[in-house]
């Protein structure tokens, strides 16, 4: 994605390898903050190999204060069938409570935006929770539009009998 030099607004960058054991610690307050299953005793693992092998399947961003991690944000490229455009879609946005309201999650997402447009993104898409107000109030401030959706999730385990393509 983008080279350090071209990250607008920071202290945001891309995460390093160095950064996972903080990133897992700011996922599992973001699962707990979101009411979610806690994180998987094997995330950093996980993590290290979306983000870290080539090609890479997830993109994170991490926002620094002080020398401390303390956001991050992630993404993914994906293709939408009816617009017959690419996209981005940012899985999660976080930054701790102490910093919000600083202008974090703005850096976070603005900078998701810009290495969404440099990998050729028409937009970037996102969800959160219905309520969480908060995070309601800052993405309408930004401009995005609201899209209603209900969002559901099917195991790959609980299809019975289930075959590869």
């Amino acid at each position: 994605m983008l080279k350090d030099a071209n990250w607008p607004g920071r202290p945001v960058r891309p995460a390093a390898p160095d950064d996972l054991p903080t990133l897992i610690q700011l996922c599992a307050a973001h699962a707990a903050f979101e009411h979610a299953d806690p994180v998987p005793d094997d995330l950093a693992t996980r993590l290290g190999t979306a983000l870290f092998s080539a090609p890479a399947r997830l993109w994170c961003l991490v926002a620094e204060s002080g020398g401390e991690v303390i956001g991050y944000a992630t993404y993914t490229l994906d293709f939408s069938t009816w617009r017959g455009a690419s996209y981005a879609h940012m899985d999660c946005l976080f930054v701790t409570e102490q910093h919000r309201g600083g202008g974090w999650g703005r850096r976070l997402l603005d900078n998701v935006v810009a290495a969404a447009a440099e990998a050729g993104a028409a937009e970037v898409q996102w969800q959160t929770p219905d309520w969480n107000t908060d995070a309601i109030r800052f993405y309408d401030r930004t401009g995005a539009q609201r899209r209603l959706k209900a969002r559901y999730l099917l195991s790959t385990h609980a299809l019975p009998g289930r075959r590869a393509l």
